[in-house]
C-alpha cells in the first residue's frame, strides 16, 4: 500500500534524513503549525507521519519520517526502513543536514541511497540561521544531489525559496486532481486505536491497515506521534489512527511523552470511533478502566479488543471475562473481540464491528417511527414531568434528536427515552444525543 498522499490524491514530499537533523521541525515550517513533536535528542520521531501542506495554491502531502542510520540496533533499523518506504514512494525527496555538524558518514550514506534514482532530491541545508552560516552549506555539494538550499526550519529563513523549489518539481495538477469538498456522507470516519503502552496497538495498526506503518517493537512507547492511514475495507473506507500508548500522567517521563499523551487524547477527542486495546494477559488494569472512561466521555462508539488471548489457560480467560463485565460495565454494548494482532486470529471481527457503528453513527430514523416509540415509552412509564409532544431527528454523526415538550424533562426520564430509542433502534454503543425544546400544547 502506497503513502496517504498517493491515496488522496496529492503528491507527497518526503523529509529524510539522519536523526536530529531538524526534519520535524522542518515539516512544522513547512505546514505552518506544530504537527510533529519536536523535541533536541534524536530518536523522538520513529513512524511515518503524512500532514497536507498547501503553497501558493499547491497542495500536497509531507511526510516526516524517523531519522535514518546504518545500525543493528533492532529498533533502528525499522525506524530506517520506514524513512527508505517514505521516499520510495514519494514525488519529491528532501534530504535535510544539519549544517553546523557538516557532512557526516550517514548523510553521506543517505545520499548514496537516493542518488541515481528516479525521484528529485532537494538538499536542505538546515540550521543556517544567519549569513554567518551560508558558506558552510557548499561543503553539502558533495553529497552529489545539486546545490544545497540555505534554510532555518526553527526561524522560517530560507523556506520560501525551499518551497518554490518543491512545488516546481511536483507531477502537474492535472494527475493529482482531488475532490477537497465531499459531501456529509462521504466524510471518512476516524477510527482511534488506543491503549497502555506496549499492548499490541501498532501490531493492530498494521494488520488493519495491511501495511507496516508503525514501527513495532518490544519496547513500551514505541509509537511517539499519531499515525494515520485511510484504507479501502468491506465496511467502506475507513482512516485509523494508531496512537501513542497512554499512562498516568505521574508516569510521564519528558516532554517527549507528555506531547505524545496530548496527541493520543486528541485523536480520541476528533475520533469517530475507537478500539481500545488491552493486553489480556495482563487482565483488565486500572488504567484499561480509565482509558475505557475517557474515550466513554468523548462519546465515541467503541470496540475492545482482547489481545494475546492466545496466550491465556481457560481459568484466565473467564477471569478477564469477569473483569470486563465489571470494571468495563459502562462499555456493556460495546462488542467484545477476543483474538491476537499479531497471528490475526479473530481480528476479521474487527472491520464487521467497525462498519456496524459507523452505520450506526450515520442512520437516520423515520420521524413517523421515532415518535411511535417516544409515545408507547410514555404510555408505558408516564413523566413525573412534561411529556413529549413530538420529536424529529436533526443530525447525524452522532444521531441527535430534538424533542418538543410542554414542561421540562427531568433527567432520569430523558435518560429513560434515550434507552427506548437506543433500543428500538439498535443504536448499540453508539452515542445519541436528545436536546428538548419547550413548546406549547
Amino acid at each position: 500500500m502506497s503513502e496517504a498522499g498517493d491515496r488522496a490524491g496529492l503528491p507527497t514530499v518526503a523529509i529524510v534524513g539522519r536523526p536530529n537533523v531538524g526534519k520535524s521541525t522542518l515539516l512544522n515550517r513547512i505546514v505552518g503549525r506544530r504537527e510533529a513533536i519536536v523535541e533536541e535528542r534524536p530518536g523522538v520521531t520513529r513512524d511515518r507521519k503524512a500532514v497536507e501542506a498547501d503553497w501558493c495554491g499547491h497542495r500536497f502531502l509531507v511526510v516526516d519520517t524517523g531519522g535514518w542510520s546504518a545500525t543493528n540496533d533492532p529498533l533502528d533499523a525499522s525506524v530506517s526502513r520506514q524513512a527508505e518506504r517514505a521516499w520510495a514512494e514519494a514525488d519529491v525527496v528532501l534530504l535535510v543536514v544539519d549544517v553546523t555538524v557538516g557532512m557526516t558518514p550517514e548523510d553521506a550514506a543517505v545520499a548514496a541511497k537516493l542518488r541515481g534514482g528516479a525521484t528529485p532530491v532537494v538538499v536542505v541545508a538546515n540550521k543556517v540561521d544567519g549569513p554567518s552560516r551560508e558558506p558552510d552549506v557548499w561543503e553539502l555539494v558533495k553529497l552529489g544531489l545539486g546545490d544545497p538550499y540555505p534554510v532555518s526550519a526553527l526561524h522560517g529563513r530560507g523556506s520560501g525559496d525551499l518551497l518554490d523549489a518543491v512545488v516546481a518539481l511536483l507531477p502537474a495538477p492535472e494527475s493529482h486532481e482531488v475532490d477537497s469538498t465531499p459531501s456529509a456522507d462521504e466524510k471518512v470516519p476516524a477510527v482511534a486505536i488506543v491503549g497502555r503502552p506496549n499492548v499490541g496497538k501498532s501490531t493492530l495498526f498494521n494488520r488493519l491497515s495491511g501495511d507496516e506503518r508503525s514501527v513495532v517493537h518490544d519496547l513500551p512507547g514505541t509509537t511517539r506521534d499519531t499515525v494515520d492511514t485511510e484504507v479501502e475495507t468491506p465496511e467502506g473506507r475507513i482512516r485509523f489512527v494508531d496512537t501513542a500508548g497512554m499512562r498516568r500522567r505521574s508516569r510521564i517521563d519528558g516532554g517527549t511523552e507528555y506531547y505524545s499523551l496530548v496527541r493520543a487524547l486528541q485523536a480520541v477527542d476528533a475520533a469517530d470511533l475507537a478500539v481500545l486495546v488491552i493486553d489480556a494477559s495482563e487482565g483488565i488494569t486500572s488504567q484499561d478502566q480509565r482509558l475505557a472512561e475517557r474515550i466513554d466521555a468523548a462519546g465515541c462508539p467503541t470496540v475492545v479488543l482482547l489481545n494475546k488471548w492466545e496466550t491465556l489457560d481457560a481459568e484466565a480467560r473467564a477471569q478477564v471475562q469477569l473483569d470486563v463485565a465489571d470494571r468495563l460495565h459502562f462499555l456493556s454494548t460495546s462488542p467484545v473481540i477476543k483474538g491476537s494482532a499479531l497471528t490475526g486470529k479473530s481480528i476479521h471481527k474487527v472491520l464487521p464491528a467497525l462498519g456496524q457503528a459507523v452505520d450506526a453513527y450515520r442512520r437516520r430514523v423515520p420521524t413517523g417511527a421515532l415518535n411511535q416509540v417516544l409515545q408507547a415509552a410514555q404510555s408505558s412509564h408516564p413523566s413525573p414531568g412534561g411529556r413529549v409532544l413530538y420529536a424529529t431527528q436533526g443530525a447525524i454523526e452522532p444521531p441527535t434528536f430534538t424533542l418538543f415538550a410542554n414542561r421540562d424533562i427531568p433527567p432520569t426520564y430523558l435518560r429513560y427515552l434515550e434507552r427506548a430509542v437506543r433500543e428500538h433502534f439498535g443504536f448499540g454503543n453508539t452515542p445519541i444525543k436528545l436536546r428538548v425544546r419547550r413548546r406549547s400544547s
